[in-house]
């Protein structure tokens, strides 16, 4: 058995750490999700190059301040289009330079709506919430396995460590879909430069849930250990208080100390030649009867 509890403990404490660091890679990423953009290619500078630059438009001459010459393009339709990729997380959005060679970033608080903003604030605090409440449930899980403690004091701590990463996976919870609503508001009233032609949800997005999914775990494994423990100690408790009723019933009939160790080693006989009452039995019939009737006095009072 414990072996068993410490097996648990380990489970919860493994899945613990799982989810804090999901939520740690997720929060500290950008990559919630991703899509493209559809933009305008820009005008090609510097000098003509021998192979042709998809990423902007080049006039047929290089000396577009002439007025006496016709300038004019290749281009047509949706060949004057670029799709930029761009990727988002919470605190930050990126897409793609001008020459496709790398992202330029700026704050996502920028992107939301102003009216929206205060929901990012909330999910930036909840997954704040998040991340200290799952560390404190951690660090409380890895306390409990120190021998050091007590019984009763692991039992206190794997109540507390269960209680935080509960609330932390609400936290999280909460966080994930106010992230989700203000994503989507800024997709249909952000700015008119970032709203995406595609998108969907990327790797970091799928990190905070599965970090919410191993919290939970956690969490529920933490107390099953914890309400299994407790009941354990409760039936154990009420055997103890039954038996000891029982010998208090035996002692109060002026019994001898044999009848007891009759009764608690459960032979189910009683032993030959003692009274029962100021009466010798014939049989051991009367004292199992006698006991019978004590155990179910014993139980009721229980």
């Amino acid at each position: 058995m414990r072996l068993e509890r410490g097996r648990r403990a380990s489970l919860a404490l493994t899945l613990n750490f799982v989810a804090f660091a999901f939520a740690l890679s997720a929060v500290t990423t950008s990559y919630w999700c991703e899509g493209t953009r559809k933009v305008a290619k820009p005008f090609c500078t510097g000098p003509p190059v021998k192979v042709k630059q998809w990423f902007c438009i080049r006039f047929n001459s290089s000396n577009i301040n002439d007025s006496r010459l016709v300038q004019y393009i290749f281009e047509t339709g949706e060949e004057k289009f670029l799709l930029r990729k761009f990727h988002t997380g919470i605190f930050f959005s990126c897409e793609q330079t001008a020459d496709m060679n790398g992202f330029d970033c700026r704050d996502f608080s920028e992107i939301a709506p102003e009216h929206e903003r205060g929901v990012l604030w909330l999910c930036i605090v909840a997954e704040t919430l998040y991340l200290t409440l799952l560390f404190t449930g951690g660090a409380l899980m890895t306390l409990e396995q120190f021998p050091c403690f007590s019984i009763m004091n692991k039992l206190k701590l794997s109540a507390f460590a269960a209680l935080c990463t509960a609330l932390s996976g609400l936290c999280g919870m909460v966080a994930h879909m106010m992230f989700t609503t203000i994503f989507q508001l800024a997709v249909a009233m952000g700015p008119e430069d970032w709203r995406p032609k595609t998108w969907d949800y990327s790797w970091s997005y799928i990190l905070a849930w599965g970090s919410f999914g191993t919290c939970m775990g956690s969490a529920v494994t933490a107390l099953n250990r914890y309400t299994k423990t407790i009941i354990e100690f409760k039936f154990k408790r009420r055997n103890i208080e039954k038996n000891l009723m029982v010998k208090q019933k035996l002692m109060e009939l002026d019994l001898p100390e044999q009848m007891w160790d009759v009764y608690s080693t459960a032979d189910g006989e009683a032993l030959p030649g003692l009274p029962v009452n100021g009466h010798k039995p014939s049989t051991g019939t009367a004292f199992v009867v006698e006991v019978d009737s004590l155990q179910e006095q014993g139980e009721a009072y229980c």
